[in-house]
């Protein structure tokens, strides 16, 4: 059988975001289906990562350097966003409007964040999203309005929204921001059903509390390179992100999840 082709290949990119350098010379191979987590300080050429595997922004054409994604360098871009779940903080902020739930989950097939006239869900559209939202156990929310929900209920939403497309991987852009003690409890079993379920997850975060046990490599980036890569168990450790962070901090492992203090 013809092996799947790696999420992300990329090597000695470099992108320019406001005038600075984002990422320098930046090299990432990620196989699709792996579970990886992106940690790094504000800063560090995280969003700009993310904007790079979207198309919102393009790598420096440099003689040595290359990208693919998902085995091919030259994508229609709402072709890509369609193979492509990604949570974003961009993509709650773009969707906390007055839309039901089951309109933002629909939209994941057009990508948009609400269903307009000129769209027209097909039927198995209809059904994929129904089935999304019940693996998120917010059936009962259909009907519902973004501005009328928690926090918690918008971020499933999302995660529905991610998943009519049954993609290979998911992409976690900081997804325990705006959420509560409870809510980032919740996102994190949720993350672990998925990853159990055959979903590969690339998180991209600063907080080492969201990486799951089921993700078993971690990438430190700082300045737009990559200061390590490697088992997780080897790189979450009080030496290796006292250098990341910059400041003096100790790392306590806990049942599969690992604790930073300053």
């Amino acid at each position: 059988m013809k092996a799947s082709p790696p999420l992300l290949d990329l090597r000695n990119i470099s992108v320019v975001r406001g005038g600075n350098l984002a990422l320098n010379r930046f090299s990432l191979l990620i196989e699709s289906g792996e579970h990886v987590c992106i940690l790094g300080p504000n800063g560090s050429g995280k969003s700009t990562l993310i904007k790079t595997i979207t198309r919102e922004c393009y790598p420096l054409a440099q003689e040595d350097m290359s990208m693919s994604i998902l085995g091919r360098s030259v994508w229609n871009v709402f072709e890509l966003r369609l193979l492509l779940g990604i949570v974003s903080p961009d993509l709650l902020a773009a969707c906390t409007t007055d839309a039901s739930c089951i309109d933002v989950v629909l939209s994941g097939f057009f990508s948009s964040t609400r269903i307009f006239p000129h769209h027209h869900p097909l039927p198995e559209h209809q059904q994929r999203a129904t089935s999304a939202l019940h693996r998120m156990g917010i059936s009962h929310l259909a009907s519902r309005s973004l501005l009328e929900m928690s926090s918690g209920e918008v971020k499933r939403t999302l995660i529905a929204r991610a998943l009519v497309h049954n993609p290979q991987t998911l992409l976690f852009d900081e997804p325990g921001n705006t959420l509560d003690i409870a809510g980032q409890v919740e996102l994190r079993q949720i993350m672990r059903d998925l990853a159990q379920a055959g979903i590969g997850l690339l998180l991209v975060t600063h907080h080492i509390s969201e990486i799951v046990p089921e993700i078993d490599r971690v990438v430190l980036l700082q300045r737009g390179a990559v200061l390590a890569d490697g088992p997780k168990e080897k790189i979450l450790t009080s030496d290796q992100l006292t250098k990341l962070f910059e400041i003096p901090v100790r790392v306590f492992p806990d049942d599969g999840y690992y604790h930073l203090h300053a």
